[in-house]
């Protein structure tokens, strides 16, 4: 005889886990690590082995000595914030400031939580922006990309496009007169441009992204749903005024949308669970992204748009989600 087994959800198991998933994500960032490190030489490489080394010591010692817990730290989830971490600050960032955004980072931004699984904001974004408004000057003194010949202690710093977009603007100039100051838009796609690390070179990033898809490891949703909102957007302002925004390819190559879009806004705890609620979260990242930008007093807005539309996923979890199996569907 043969016995119907009923028994609770999750009633699929894959031979994904944890482990797996987060060194799917660290490959992925690879090749833009490896053009971060091309243009800012080794400012690149100890910024990123601080920020890493740094997580990793923190969560250790976090889980193992005041939450009594044993330590996680094999799962990669520490050294995949400790990477975006790095990606989102100057190659030239003071060791003790990256060591301190670490903690905030972890200490706050997820372990105060319960760890992984229950932070409801991006840990490596927490501890950004703790640090650009504890230390401004220090997070906004961009290196000028020049490979092994940048100094990590002394390196020539510049603004970025979109700083020099936004100052420009103030002083009076037009899009068009900015933009000679400017890479060209190719030079911009391969990373020859100042930034954070991980803004540059959107083709290493896409790389990343088309890797990530093809391991299923992020679906397209959300991704697309910032980058077509912020084409549209900041297409909509150019049409309207070229003299005073720039045109979309521009605001997608520049700052860091790509990376928001495809590393930091898809993380699985931070993010909706349902497609609809993907889209509703892309869309209000984009749109809040556009509008710091153009109306905003900061040049970039996308790690804020993500942190806000952090404190949605709950209520966009709740709200939006399919009907349950065998739920009674009124036809009206």
């Amino acid at each position: 005889m043969k016995f119907f087994t009923v028994s609770p959800s999750p009633h699929v198991h894959g031979r994904d886990s944890i482990q797996s998933l987060m060194f799917g994500v660290i490959l992925a960032l690879m090749p833009a690590l490896a053009v971060s490190i091309y243009f800012f030489g080794p400012g690149a490489i100890i910024v990123t082995a601080i920020a890493v080394g740094s997580c990793l010591f923190f969560e250790y010692t976090i889980q193992k000595y005041l939450l009594k817990v044993t330590p996680t730290i094999n799962d990669g989830s520490a050294i995949v914030t400790g990477l975006l971490l790095a990606f989102n600050v100057p190659s030239n960032l003071p060791v003790w400031i990256i060591i301190v955004g670490s903690l905030v980072a972890i200490g706050v931004g997820k372990m105060t939580f319960g760890g992984l699984g229950n932070n409801p904001f991006n840990p490596a974004l927490v501890g950004r922006v703790f640090m650009l408004i504890s230390f401004p000057v220090a997070m906004t003194s961009w290196p000028v990309p020049k490979g092994f010949q940048t100094s990590y202690a002394d390196a020539v710093t510049g603004a970025t496009p979109l700083g020099v977009i936004k100052e420009g603007l103030g002083n009076g100039s037009t899009v068009p007169q900015l933009m000679d100051q400017i890479p060209s838009h190719m030079q911009l796609f391969m990373g020859e441009m100042g930034g954070s690390m991980g803004e540059i070179a959107g083709f290493a990033l896409i790389l990343g992204l088309i890797f990530m898809l093809y391991k299923k490891i992020i679906t397209w949703h959300i991704p697309g749903s910032i980058l077509i909102t912020v084409l549209v957007f900041t297409g909509i302002l150019w049409l309207a005024n070229p003299e005073k925004y720039p045109d979309p390819l521009f605001e997608l190559l520049t700052g860091g949308i790509l990376l928001g879009a495809i590393f930091m806004a898809t993380d699985y705890v931070t993010s909706p669970m349902t497609i609809k609620g993907m889209w509703i979260f892309g869309i209000g990242i984009g749109v809040i992204t556009v509008l710091i930008r153009a109306f905003g007093s900061y040049p970039e807005g996308v790690s804020f748009a993500i942190l806000i539309m952090n404190a949605f996923v709950p209520i966009i979890n709740k709200y939006v989600k399919p009907k349950r199996f065998g739920e009674e569907v009124s036809h009206g």
